[in-house]
Order: C-alpha cells, then structure tokens, then sequence
C-alpha cells in the first residue's frame, strides 16, 4: 500500500509534537468540550450513544493517545478497540488505561475482518485525510462496522482545505456525514447535531451516528 504524504507527516517528529499537545483525561475532556461547545463530553456521547450497550464492540479509527477511548471507558464501555499509524502514540495509550486494544494500523487497510464491530467511530480523523483518499477510507470504514458509524468533525458545505500548524496537504473540512450517505445508500441517519464555537460561531463541528 502507498504510503501518502498525511502518514508520512504523521509518523514524523510532527506528530509526535501532536502528542504533547493533546493529552487530555475524561474529566479535562470534558471541561475542553465546555468551553468549546457549552455541553460536556459525557453529554455528548450519553446523547448519541444512549442507544449502545456497554459491551458493545467498538473500534476507532485513529486512536493516537487514547483520549476518545479513555473517555468511553469512563463511561461504562468494556469493549474498545483502536487503530492508529504512530508507534509512539500507541505505546504511550496502552500504559494509561487496562484493556485498551489498541495496534497498529491505517485508515486505507483496516486490520479486522468485514462487520467485525458494533460501532466504529473517528473524531477529529477523516480531516487529516486527502480528499484523494477519504472515499477508500469511508469504504473502510464501512466494510468493518456492523451496524453503526459514529463521527465528530469539522463541517463545511464545500470541502475546504485549511492551514495546520503552517503545513498544506494536511486538513480539510467538509460535510462528511452526506458524504458517507452518497457513498452508501443503505445508511440511515440517527443523530446529527451541529456543534458552534462559543468562541466563533462560524466555526462549525458536526457530530453524527448513522445505522447500516
């Protein structure tokens, strides 16, 4: 499999630097979700993933530190499984919580087998990927869930690219649940919420639960 330019950057002291940056517990997730938004974290997933048993199989895509699955193990899930390109990352997410089934893997190739998981879900991932790849992602994504797909990122009308850290090639925003749903036609939308920055209120993320 090629390795693309947004892995290579990655995989490189750049994304380790990522890994400074963003280390966050349940609780301090919350509290950034707070301030960002004005709902916490917790009340976010109670709201899209009150429907989901708590030994539900669920698998995220891009896992980096653990944050997202630490967070999910706080509320209850025994079950959690995660992916991520950085061995750094990985290594350093395994020594913060027990029964973290995190290895290495790509978004392009997903190391498990069709309809394996209950849930799989990316937060702040899909726009790190190239508009030149995110339908191969998507496939991916889909061909490994069972039954649902969950998801929190930037949303724009148009896929626009943005400036990361000074860096091109490295994020995008777009309307990423309608381009799952023109991907797949069988994927019927759950819950969708549009989340403003207090801060901004421009600025747009769009969290979404679709059922196959």
């Amino acid at each position: 499999m090629e390795i693309t330019h947004q892995r290579k950057t990655w995989e490189s002291e750049f994304g380790e630097d990522y890994l400074q940056r963003n280390l966050f517990n349940p609780e301090q997730l919350d509290s950034l979700y707070l301030s960002r938004y004005g709902i916490s974290k917790t009340n976010l997933n109670n709201d899209f993933l009150k429907d989901i048993p708590r030994d539900a199989r669920i698998l995220e895509i891009g896992t980096n530190i653990g944050n997202q699955i630490l967070h999910l193990q706080s509320m209850g899930f025994t079950n959690l499984y995660g992916i991520e390109i950085q061995d750094r990352a990985i290594n350093f997410a395994k020594h913060r919580a027990d029964n973290l089934n995190i290895i290495k893997g790509d978004a392009l190739d997903i190391p498990f087998k069709d309809n394996f998981f209950d849930v799989v879900f990316t937060h702040g991932v899909l726009i790190h990927i190239s508009p030149e790849n995110i339908n191969n992602v998507l496939k991916e994504i889909y061909r490994v869930s069972k039954k649902y797909i969950w998801g929190l990122e930037y949303f724009a009308e148009e896929y626009t690219e943005i400036e990361y850290h000074g860096k091109s090639s490295l994020m995008w925003k777009t309307d990423f649940l309608k381009l799952y749903k023109t991907n797949f036609n069988d994927l019927e939308t759950v819950k969708e919420k549009r989340l403003h920055y207090l801060e901004n209120d421009e600025l747009i993320d769009q969290m979404f639960l679709v059922e196959k």
